[in-house]
């Protein structure tokens, strides 16, 4: 069974989310404090954690990136609907930002794709073909199909497409995208961006005005979503 570290203050969100994790077949290992996080993280046998951000010893925002060198995927459960807040976490390594009030079924959906993403492939081959929803790429052929219709991409359109597919329904902040695709001088010229999404929504999605497949998170970036 996977174990999943709840980090929250307080204590009826700690006893609602041991709940919400036993339905969807999940341990919950509960800690109040960053101090008991970390406790529970050199324990070892996390699969993934739920962190809220307030903490009254240490913000949240600096267990992320010591959570993620243990390959353990972090979903932000926090009050905090800032964008700056989002965008920080994600940029440390966050899989996921949840605000609260929550919905259990979408954050059980949320953590079965964190914990999907997080495997390790046993070698270089696995990587060469990507798939996500209808979306399917084969990077070593340079090919990508929709529901096994063929896409003609020119390069960047491919490489984004497959940032995308590779992050497998996380968010992808602009910055990140935009270094990804075209470098790191280029993170901030997210009209780029915007094109090459709008370029791609035209070949990928049903009705590009309302796209379905390619979510904008707004002020934060995008991700896909299963269709």
């Amino acid at each position: 069974m996977n174990r999943v570290l709840v980090v929250d203050d307080e204590p009826a969100i700690l006893r609602l989310l041991g709940a919400v994790l036993a339905r969807g077949g999940y341990e919950a290992a509960g800690a109040a404090t960053a101090s008991a996080a970390l406790a529970a993280l050199r324990g070892g046998g996390l699969s993934a954690a739920i962190l809220d951000l307030g903490l009254p010893d240490r913000d949240g925002l600096e267990l992320i990136p010591l959570l993620r060198a243990a390959h353990v995927p972090v979903i932000v459960l926090s009050a905090r609907e800032d964008v700056g807040e989002k965008v920080a976490a994600l940029d440390l390594g966050a899989s996921d930002y949840i605000t609260k009030p929550f919905d259990g079924e979408e954050l059980l959906a949320r953590l079965r794709v964190a914990l999907r993403q997080s495997g390790h492939p046993s070698g270089a081959a696995a990587q060469e073909v990507l798939a996500y929803g209808p979306l399917r790429i084969d990077t070593a052929r340079h090919e990508a199909s929709i529901d096994g219709r063929g896409l003609t991409l020119p390069p960047k359109e491919f490489a984004l497409l497959q940032a995308l597919v590779e992050a497998g329904g996380r968010i992808l902040t602009h910055a990140a995208l935009l270094e990804k695709v075209w470098g790191r001088a280029h993170v901030g010229d997210v009209e780029y961006l915007r094109v090459a999404i709008r370029a791609l929504r035209l070949k990928v999605e049903e009705d590009p005005a309302h796209p379905r497949l390619i979510r904008n998170e707004p002020g934060i970036g995008y991700r896909l979503m299963e269709g």
